[in-house]
This record gives structure tokens, C-alpha cells and sequence, in this order.
């Protein structure tokens, strides 16, 4: 779960990471309110889950309450990267002299976690390692260990900070460290991390993002979703337990285990190059031991989502029988009636394959199409699709 700037603030300041002031509006009568509370000048500052909101109009300096509610209007109800600002958080203002970069991640394919370090701040950091990789220090981080002082210490000189500065930045390192780890995050990030014209080290942008596998040990984590933003699917997925995310295709994708459904995503997208350029609309997997309401649950998600335009079904019976899997497929269709109107295409193969086949050919149902190879069920979807 990515988190909003103003969250991670918040959840900075719970671990002592230095942070200014800020107050969250949803109007611009609250943004003028939250500057006079902070007084002198502010920074009124868009909330969306996306880079370049400066380049947008989505961050703009008041020197007064007044500027201040202007500026809350003009970014209020601003499409950012298809992100429309609903809520601004109004912080107090800093001046800079030294802008830096800092971050720590997990990194997946070393089974590690990776803290990335910059003495030059401010810039995407995407930008910064394609025209200046050697500025950007990527250091390891021993998942047992972590970031103590030493490390800290470490990371800084790699990142050129000079003698004075490297003490300073790496206490700072350390406290953002404590975030990463206490609150199981994959992603810990503050650009720019400054020092400010009288020497002090401020976090004064921060993005976090939450491993949603370790909710079971973080309550509080609940109450920093923001429901009314989330994407209906997604929520109505979350709900019945699947593993579903969006994409922006037109083919739905219903598969049993992730690796099958990534493989079934590639397929697809290389058939749709035949038929249009269609592309997969979503990755859903309902598991190796997903039951007939388990599936009838997935085709209720996929058909409602009205980027489709065909769906394909790629299941391999394990634990759950081709048979079973059949039974949720012309039951979905049975409940949802005149609301499922898009074509289905289903390949079927491994346990009780004939049975579950059988199941399909009786119900005869006229949007269902059996497909007996994956490349032949994504070609069929895929034509359908486009047609």
C-alpha cells in the first residue's frame, strides 16, 4: 500500500525523523486556516500517489493565508497523471541550501534490502541514474543487521557527502531505517532530504510504501487506506480474498497460481499483436485450491470492469478439478444473468479435465467458447476481443 506524503510524515515524526509542520485540507477554506495555524510562508502541496506534481501545478508557495486559499483552489480537483487532488496537505515552509537524496528497498532479486544515496538531491531519481549514475551510491543492506550507525556512515561516504555532513545525514538514516523496519515497509524514500540555511537535516518529501503481507502485525495500517480512492474491482477483489490487479487492457485473465497467470498474460499480449493490439485487462489469480465460488467470485470482478471485452479463463486442475472449476464457470454465468454479455474463453487441462470439459459442452452456454491449448485460448480471446 503506497501511502499519501502527509501520512509518511506523520509516521516520520512517530520515529523522530525531522519533518516540518503540516496540515492536511480538503478545501481552501481549511488550506487558509492551516496557514494562519502555521504562519509565515507555507507550501501548499497536492496529495495523489504520483510523481511530478511540481511540473503539474501541484506544488505551489503562499507567503500569506490568503495566496494560501488561492493556491489550495488552483490545485484542488488538478488530474495529475490521471490522479485527481482531492486533498492538499499545507506545510510549513524551509529555506534550502543543500537538497540530497535517500532511500532504502527491498530488493527482491539479491534477497537484500538496497538503501540508494545521493548528495544531489531534487531531481527524479530515474533522471539522476540515467545522466548521473555515479552520482547515486547504491549500497546493500544486511537484512539481519540493518542500518545502524556504522552503516549509515558508510552509506554517506559512498554517496560523496563531505566530513561534516556525513554524521548529520546518517543520523538522519538511521531514524528513516527504524520506519523501514517498524513498519514492514518495502519503501522508505525522501527526496530531496535537505539541510536548511541554518544547518538543519529535514525530511521535506517522503513516499512509503507498506507490505500488505505483514498487515496481520499493524492494525493502525487499516486506517491509512483511503477506501474512497481505491479502485472498485480492487476493493470488490480484496474482499473475496483473489489477487487481482488492474491493467489497461481489453482480454480479462482468470487464472489458478501466479505463475500461471503471469505466463497466460504474456501469451495473450503476443496474440493480441495478431488481432489489434489488444492487451491482457488484469492479473487475477484465484489459487491452486480455488473452489466454484472462488471462480464464480473472479468472473464477477472481471465482467464488471467495462474495459473488457472478452475474457480467458486458464486453469490447470490440482488440487481444485477441472470439474469444479466448470461448475463455478456456468454457475457465475447462471447468477450473474443478463449482466454477463461478454464472450468467455476456457482452456482447461490436468485433473478431471474430461469431466470438467463435459460440464461446458452440456450447459452450452452461447458465450462460452472451450479452447484446448493456452495459445489457442489466447488467440481466440484475443480475436473476440477485437472484434
Amino acid at each position: 500500500m503506497d501511502l499519501y506524503e502527509y501520512q509518511a510524515r506523520d509516521l516520520f515524526e512517530k520515529y523522530e525523523v525531522p519533518v516540518l509542520p503540516g496540515i492536511v485540507a480538503d478545501t481552501p477554506e481549511e488550506a487558509k486556516a492551516a496557514a494562519e495555524k502555521l504562519g509565515g510562508v507555507v507550501v501548499v502541496k497536492a496529495q495523489v500517489k504520483t510523481g511530478g506534481r511540481g511540473k503539474a501545478g501541484g506544488v505551489k508557495v503562499a507567503k500569506n493565508p490568503d495566496e494560501a486559499y488561492e493556491a489550495a483552489k488552483a490545485i484542488l480537483g488538478l488530474d495529475i497523471k490521471g490522479h485527481v487532488v482531492k486533498r492538499v496537505m499545507v506545510a510549513g515552509g524551509a529555506r534550502i541550501a543543500k537538497e540530497f537524496y535517500f532511500s532504502v528497498l527491498l530488493d527482491r532479486a539479491n534477497r537484500s534490502y538496497l538503501s540508494l544515496a545521493s548528495v544531489e538531491g531534487g531531481m527524479e531519481i530515474e533522471q539522476l541514474a540515467v545522466e548521473k549514475p555515479e552520482a547515486l551510491a547504491r549500497v546493500e543492506v544486511d537484512p539481519l543487521v540493518g542500518i545502524d550507525e556504522a552503516k549509515a556512515l558508510e552509506i554517506a561516504k559512498a554517496a560523496n557527502f563531505d566530513d561534516e555532513l556525513a554524521p548529520k545525514v546518517a543520523d538522519v538514516f538511521v531514524k528513516l531505517f527504524k520506519v523501514y523496519k517498524g513498519e514492514d515497509a518495502t519503501l522508505v524514500e525522501v527526496n530531496p532530504l535537505i539541510q536548511s540555511e541554518d544547518g538543519e537535516i529535514i525530511a521535506l518529501d517522503g513516499k512509503v510504501t507498506l507490505d500488505e503481507n505483514a498487515e496481520f502485525r499493524h492494525a493502525s495500517h487499516a486506517l491509512l487506506e483511503d477506501k474512497a480512492a481505491a479502485d472498485p474491482l480492487e476493493a470488490k477483489a480484496k474482499a473475496n480474498d483473489l489477487n487481482y490487479v488492474k491493467l489497461d487492457g481489453e482480454v480479462g485473465i482468470i487464472g489458478n497460481g501466479a505463475g500461471l497467470v503471469m505466463s497466460t498474460l504474456d501469451v495473450v499480449a503476443y496474440a493480441g499483436e495478431s488481432h489489434g493490439g489488444v492487451k491482457p485487462a488484469n492479473f487475477l489469480d484465484i489459487g491452486g485450491g480455488a473452489s466454484a465460488e472462488v471462480m464464480a467470485a473472479g468472473l464477477d470482478v472481471i465482467l464488471g470492469d467495462p474495459q473488457v471485452k472478452s475474457v480467458f479463463v486458464n486453469v490447470f486442475g490440482g488440487i481444485t478439478a477441472c470439474d469444479a472449476v466448470a461448475k463455478g464457470i456456468v454457475g457465475a454465468l447462471a447468477e450473474l444473468g443478463p449482466t454477463a454479455s461478454k464472450p468467455l474463453v476456457v482452456r482447461l487441462d490436468g485433473n478431471r479435465v474430461e469431466e470438467g470439459r463435459k460440464i461446458l459442452r452440456d450447459a452450452d452456454h452461447p458465450l462460452v467458447t472451450l479452447a484446448a491449448t493456452m495459445d489457442e485460448g489466447a488467440h481466440k480471446a484475443a480475436e473476440l476481443a477485437n472484434a
